[in-house]
């Protein structure tokens, strides 16, 4: 399942808000839910299956056991950063080169910038423009996390995570920047892996 405007759907509109976002995703990932269940999210993916999980309860819905939040900060936390959705494309740019994680021979190809400049502009809108609304921490447990060179998200700014839930909390910080669930792919595989066998040994106490 994609998206829109990512990959198969490329041409389809794209969400420029959350709420919408997660009202539009909902039905489509209720018939293919089994619990247990886990949502990862990484980046903008975390505020989505935050909010995704929210929304499932609010409906009287299975929520996921576990939720795996990555290089983002805890949903009630302002923004830090100047927002940037509405900025030129030029600046656009500066600001993908400024994160790294996107090869320069990309950048420097304009065809390919048209299209995904588009989709990056929407998906920094849904995260600029989110206004977090209070509710009940989830029933589940949490693991946030981080890079430990990431110039967008701190390991406080990670830690905030731990008031959104009510089961235990891990935090787990690597090596890398903002784009560590890459360039530390096997480690962090590894200790995902421990921390959702520690979730299953825990549901069948």
């Amino acid at each position: 399942m994609n998206l829109p405007g990512r990959e198969t759907t490329l041409a389809d509109a794209r969400f420029t808000d959350l709420d919408t976002l997660v009202e539009a995703l909902r039905p489509q990932v209720v018939p293919i839910l089994r619990a247990p269940f886990v949502f990862l999210g990484y980046s903008m993916g975390a505020l989505i299956g935050f909010e995704l999980a929210r929304s499932l309860r609010a409906e009287g819905l299975d929520t996921p056991v576990h939720l795996v939040v990555s290089a983002f900060r805890a949903p009630h936390l302002p923004d830090p950063h100047e927002p940037v959705h509405d900025l030129p494309d030029a600046d656009l740019v500066v600001r993908l080169r400024e994160l790294g994680g996107t090869p320069p021979e990309v950048l420097g190809e304009p065809e390919l910038m048209d299209l995904l400049l588009p989709l990056l502009r929407a998906d920094w809108s849904i995260c600029e423009t989110y206004v977090h609304r209070h509710d009940e921490p989830l029933d589940c447990s949490l693991t946030a996390l981080g890079g430990a060179d990431d110039p967008e998200v701190s390991p406080e700014e990670l830690e905030g995570w731990q008031s959104h839930i009510r089961g235990p909390f891990e935090l787990r910080i690597f090596p890398g920047g903002h784009f560590f669930m890459q360039t530390a792919q096997a480690l962090v595989l590894r200790l995902l892996a421990r921390d959702i066998r520690a979730v299953l040994r825990r549901l069948d106490t």
